[in-house]
């Protein structure tokens, strides 16, 4: 009798959420999506089953990893390694995977599994959540995305194995490694080894280079991933030489892999510099440990949240270049968060325009839209203003210095996860802030632009007012 009731509740449930759902669009679905699987995810994480001690875990504590995980930052309260049990360990592994992929791309891949018709109104969902220019070949997008995730996790899986199994044993190793294979590529961050991330292997090449390579992949974006695999068969084939090849590739895939270059050679050499006599950090390396810590470090602030040196011990400076990079974070239609390399390369090219007298934005002889300029200008503003909001916030409610109560918003909102150690301190007040700018930092600023500004849009259709100036500078 309680199961046939359980059974009506939810189908009831479901039909209420198919009718809302019809009213809704694919940006509101996004924001709502993500909150449900928060939601449950932190209801799930509370229960005792799921903690060592086979006690209820605080909900906020709950909460607060789940959305962590959901939005593949890496924050936590507590310590995954011990305060979670083995089905608590597998939640947690689950909910980074759902927040790597995204709503869309799980959503969508059950249906691809079950053979189910995506329709139109999906497909829309598909091109909005991975900002693509057109909706032809979205199902094959879609499936060279769920193929080429699981194939980069399993790379990555098989070779911290080597590391991992030896060291844990065959079943224990396995598992460690496929959890963080899975962590490290969603930009996730967290770990089930104990309290200080991957500082036991600070030394060690094998995970160092595995999972910079992991962040960095997975980095990238999905769509930068095709058109790399794509200018590689030109030149495999010989269809094009290499300059013409290159030519043809996206003017995104460029601006992506050149900011990328330009942010992971620029912040290894500023960490190195800045830390190289810190005993607490990179001085009693040798030279060889301390270029690869430094590269670490700049490859792990974009987004990642593994660390092998205590972000704590950082000198100031180095601290505010962390938070740059965090704020940047990857490119678009991946896994990373933070702003995007592609939008600040738009705002860059667009101060290089306005300098030189140019009336467009222009790039290797391409002309950017100006709606584009308008997007990466209000991505940047909301973040940027969401940045101050949540820095004050955490001011206020904890008696900690202003460095590090930037480094941990920033960390929350560009979804990072790295943290100055304060964050299993804070008071419920603050770790709402955090669960907020964490939400707000995985659907992005753009997402909740269109969420509110859908109506307006309609309404302001076609409409045209008289032009005037306003003095600048």
């Amino acid at each position: 009798m309680n199961n046939v009731r359980i059974w009506k509740g939810i189908n009831r449930l479901r039909k209420m959420v198919q009718r809302v759902g019809k009213h809704m669009t694919a940006s509101q679905m996004i924001v709502a999506g993500f909150a449900i699987v928060i939601f449950l995810g932190g209801i799930l994480l509370s229960f005792p089953v799921c903690n060592a001690d086979g006690k209820w875990l605080n909900f906020l504590d709950a909460l607060f990893t789940s959305c962590s995980a959901v939005c593949v930052t890496g924050l936590v309260t507590i310590v995954p390694a011990v305060q979670f049990s083995m089905p608590g360990k597998v939640i947690l592994l689950l909910l980074i995977q759902f927040g790597g992929l995204g709503l869309i791309a799980c959503t969508m891949g059950v249906f691809l599994i079950l053979r189910r018709q995506i329709t139109i109104r999906s497909r829309v969902m598909i091109q909005e959540s991975y900002s693509l220019d057109t909706m032809s070949g979205l199902v094959t997008m879609l499936i060279f995305v769920l193929k080429g995730t699981f194939f980069v996790e399993g790379m990555g899986a098989f070779f911290y194995a080597f590391q991992f199994v030896p060291q844990y044993g065959l079943f224990r190793g396995i598992w460690y490694s496929v959890f963080h294979a899975v962590s490290a590529f969603c930009n996730a961050g967290i770990d089930i080894l104990g309290d200080s991330s991957l500082q036991m292997y600070q030394t060690n090449p094998l995970i160092n280079i595995v999972t910079m390579a992991l962040i960095l992949v997975s980095g990238l974006g999905f769509v930068v991933w095709q058109d790399l695999i794509l200018t590689a068969k030109r030149i495999r084939r010989k269809e094009f030489t290499w300059k013409r090849s290159l030519q043809k590739m996206r003017l995104h895939t460029k601006l992506a892999v050149v900011m990328t270059l330009a942010l992971f050679i620029g912040g290894t050499v500023g960490f190195f510099f800045m830390e190289y006599s810190n005993p607490n950090t990179l001085g009693p390396l040798s030279m060889g440990e301390k270029w690869m810590a430094a590269m670490f470090q700049s490859v792990t602030t974009r987004t990642a949240g593994f660390f092998t040196i205590p972000q704590g011990a950082f000198h100031e400076e180095s601290k505010f270049l962390s938070c740059i990079l965090m704020f940047i974070g990857g490119a678009p239609g991946g896994t990373a968060g933070g702003v995007k390399t592609t939008t600040v390369a738009i705002l860059l090219l667009t101060c290089w325009s306005v300098l030189k007298g140019n009336v467009d934005t222009e790039c290797y002889r391409r002309k950017i839209p100006a709606l584009n300029v308008r997007a990466a200008f209000s991505v940047v503003i909301v973040a940027f203003l969401a940045l101050l909001a949540g820095t004050m916030a955490i001011l206020l409610l904890e008696p900690v210095s202003l460095t590090d109560a930037l480094y941990e918003v920033t960390s929350a909102i560009g979804t990072v996860g790295l943290t100055v150690g304060i964050t299993p301190l804070l008071s419920a007040g603050s770790k709402l802030v955090l669960i907020l700018l964490m939400y707000m930092g995985r659907i992005g600023p753009v997402t909740l632009a269109l969420l509110f500004a859908s109506k307006v849009g309609k309404k302001k259709h076609g409409r045209k007012l008289p032009e005037e100036r306003i003095v600048v500078g």
